[in-house]
């Protein structure tokens, strides 16, 4: 009895294990990445409303910040900012050049020029604002249209906001872990007084304040997430709240759009409050998946690579999107397409095709320059982690001598 007293208490002050992976939150980030890319490549306005993509990658990303704030808050901000500054930094060093190259004179535009415009460059660099771009610009041959850079520059807004959240978040796990629920709802409060007009803010600082009164309660639903907070609520009472926040946020979206409809990306009321309600629903039913079960199991090589590579796969995806229609025109040429009724078919399906395209060529930018993210989180280089662990050929065991025979 004293042994398995003893033992007991062994256990008991042995470190608790590392929990792995939970591939219900891959899923969901993958899932989010797909609808990004679906988004910038069809801009259908509905996809915003089927699954806010962003309102869910920043709670995911909440949730996995208060998992690791247990450790020392400075060095968990080094390793986020360690993970993320390079990706972006190859990014930069691709498109600068080429938008310099394509007759960008920073010290002439408008929007950018003088001393203030050549320290906005270092937001290619640590994205603490928007980086700068040219609204129109050429590009090598013109393979691509003036607005290139626009379309290519214009998501790393998402950047900038991860990296105040990150900075931000040691003071919101504190004030969250005494205040849950008014640090909760502190940002939809912020954004019902920015998206209603109420108080209106300009410049480069007004977007980053909408960006945070939008967004900031799904990083922190990610806090609640983490610490079991949501966990405690009955899930009838959550769900039926969600409800009727996501309700609110259709109301207002309704007498509020925006130049293409029902778009929340350009509601900020109705995407916060719609996110806020739509992720709550998401994690309250979260299975905390140690494996993907049944039919998902087939894609779990695409989410592990796709959660492995996300920093990749958003910082070029739209780039990439844009890559695809000089290849497509390319097909006009090929002599089975010379047909008028051929054209009139390559022309009706372009973007079926700029969509089959698109996911080879996100595959080559993985392997060109997802391994970066390797050796931004210390890692060893990998070209395609997807999780399949090589074949190693088991050498035959050698016969064991025998004695006395």
């Amino acid at each position: 009895m004293t042994q398995d007293y003893a033992a007991g208490q062994r256990e008991a002050a042995a470190p608790p294990k590392a929990p792995g992976r939970d591939r219900y939150l891959d899923l969901l980030r993958s899932l989010a990445l797909v609808r990004v890319v679906l988004y910038h490549l069809f801009g259908w306005a509905w996809l915003t409303v089927l699954f806010p993509s962003m309102g869910v990658m920043f709670a995911l990303a909440g949730s996995l910040m208060a998992r690791s704030l247990n450790r020392p808050a400075p060095s968990v901000i080094r390793g986020r900012l360690r993970r993320l500054l390079p990706p972006l930094w190859a990014f930069g060093a691709v498109v600068l050049p080429l938008m310099f190259a394509g007759g960008w004179k920073l010290s002439e535009d408008p929007d950018h020029s003088g001393t203030w415009g050549l320290l906005e460059l270092v937001n290619y660099v640590i994205p603490i604002g928007a980086p700068p771009y040219p609204w129109e610009t050429g590009f090598p041959k013109d393979l691509l249209e003036s607005t290139w850079a626009d379309q290519a520059v214009g998501p790393l807004w998402y950047l900038r906001a991860y990296l105040w959240f990150v900075l931000l978040s040691p003071l919101l796990l504190w004030a969250f872990r005494r205040v849950p629920w008014a640090t909760l709802l502190a940002p939809l409060a912020l954004a019902a007084v920015v998206g209603t007009g109420l108080v209106t803010i300009p410049g480069e600082l007004g977007n980053a304040v909408t960006d945070f009164a939008v967004y900031g309660s799904c990083w922190v639903l990610g806090f609640a997430h983490h610490e079991g907070v949501l966990a405690k609520v009955p899930r009838y009472l959550a769900v039926s709240g969600s409800v009727l926040v996501m309700a609110f946020g259709l109301w207002w979206a309704s007498g509020h759009q925006g130049p293409d409809g029902w778009d929340l990306n350009d509601i900020p009321l109705a995407q916060a409050a719609w996110s806020f309600g739509f992720v709550v629903i998401l994690l309250q039913y979260s299975p905390s998946w140690q494996e993907l079960p049944g039919r998902l199991a087939r894609w779990d090589k695409l989410v592990t690579l796709s959660n492995n590579r996300a920093v990749t796969i958003y910082l070029w995806h739209n780039l990439l999107i844009m890559a695809t229609v000089p290849i497509i025109d390319q097909a006009y040429n090929l002599p089975f397409l010379q047909s008028d009724r051929a054209v009139a078919a390559l022309d009706a399906t372009d973007m079926l095709w700029m969509f089959v395209l698109v996911w080879p060529l996100i595959g080559v930018a993985i392997v060109a320059f997802g391994w970066i993210e390797d050796l931004a989180a210390k890692r060893r280089p990998r070209l395609w982690p997807n999780g399949a662990k090589k074949r190693r050929t088991k050498r035959p065991t050698p016969a064991t001598p025998t004695h006395g025979a």
